[in-house]
């Protein structure tokens, strides 16, 4: 069986993660490898889906959304509860999980008031917890 990744493979992804706008130049010296080469890697890992995007990190205290929450919900109304998050400006991830509650929402406010009023909007699918993150310790670690 052919092996998906190999080290050269996660050395390239582990300075993609920390940072994605390093050029294939960069990645080149790093990795000690032709720019054609590394180039031709980053494409079939594309291929293979191994890495399926790119994307900024936003200091989000600047942007208004200080606040992070995570909330725990009960429901039977599973699809009712995927169309509410995907339109909801302040859900940036949502998890079926298993236990006494079935989804885990984080979500991104202003305040702890607005994350009060979020909560109030989701009685109608069931009972949720609040948790409130007092201080951000590890988030987007890279993982490899």
């Amino acid at each position: 069986m052919e092996q998906v990744i190999d080290d050269i493979d996660n050395k390239i992804m582990r300075l993609l993660q920390q940072n994605a706008r390093m050029t294939i130049s960069q990645i080149s010296k790093e990795v000690s490898m032709s720019q054609p080469s590394v180039k031709e890697r980053i494409i079939k890992l594309e291929e293979k889906g191994i890495i399926s995007g790119y994307t900024a990190v936003f200091h989000l205290p600047d942007l208004n959304r200080g606040t992070t929450a995570f909330i725990l919900v009960k429901t039977e109304h599973c699809q009712e509860m995927v169309d509410f998050c995907r339109s909801s400006k302040e859900v940036t991830d949502l998890f079926r999980i298993s236990g006494e509650y079935n989804y885990l929402i984080k979500i991104q406010t202003a305040t702890v008031e607005e994350l009060a009023e979020f909560q109030d909007s989701l009685l109608k699918l069931g009972p949720s917890k609040s948790l409130v993150s007092m201080k951000n310790i590890l988030e987007n670690r890279i993982l490899l």
